[in-house]
């Protein structure tokens, strides 16, 4: 028993429930500032890059990254990113077998994998 246990992975994240940062937005002329881009990047525990790419391509925008915030051209509502984020962390964030919010993101070779540290599951995704 104490073997099998051996060969577990750690449970790397904490006991209590996963909370996505609301998003603090501010329209600019016809620019949309993110903010909290730096706070919410944190606590999903992400490259602010691969984050910034992934909503620049689904608000069909150029977005870029100064300082804590992001800029992204055009208007944009708070709801309107905020389910981004809550579509970026279903596809990119929860683990497809437990559903935990543990997970990172490797490149091995041509081909990004989803790794879950909780339940060491390895599952391939898109690239964004």
């Amino acid at each position: 028993m104490d073997r099998a246990r051996g060969g577990l992975p750690k449970v790397a994240g904490k006991s209590d429930r996963f909370e996505l940062p609301n998003p603090v937005t501010m329209v600019m002329g016809n620019r949309t500032v993110l903010q909290n881009f730096k706070d919410i990047c944190d606590k999903m525990n992400r490259d602010p890059q691969h984050l910034i790419r992934f909503l620049s391509k689904e608000m069909a925008t150029a977005g870029s990254i100064e300082g804590g915030h992001a800029t992204f051209q055009g208007k944009f509502g708070s709801e309107a990113i905020r389910s981004l984020l809550e579509r970026y962390v279903r596809e990119f964030m929860k683990c497809p077998v437990c559903g935990r919010p543990d997970t990172k993101i490797t490149k091995e070779h041509r081909f990004v994998f989803l790794i879950c540290e909780a339940c060491g599951a390895k599952w391939p995704m898109r690239l964004v």
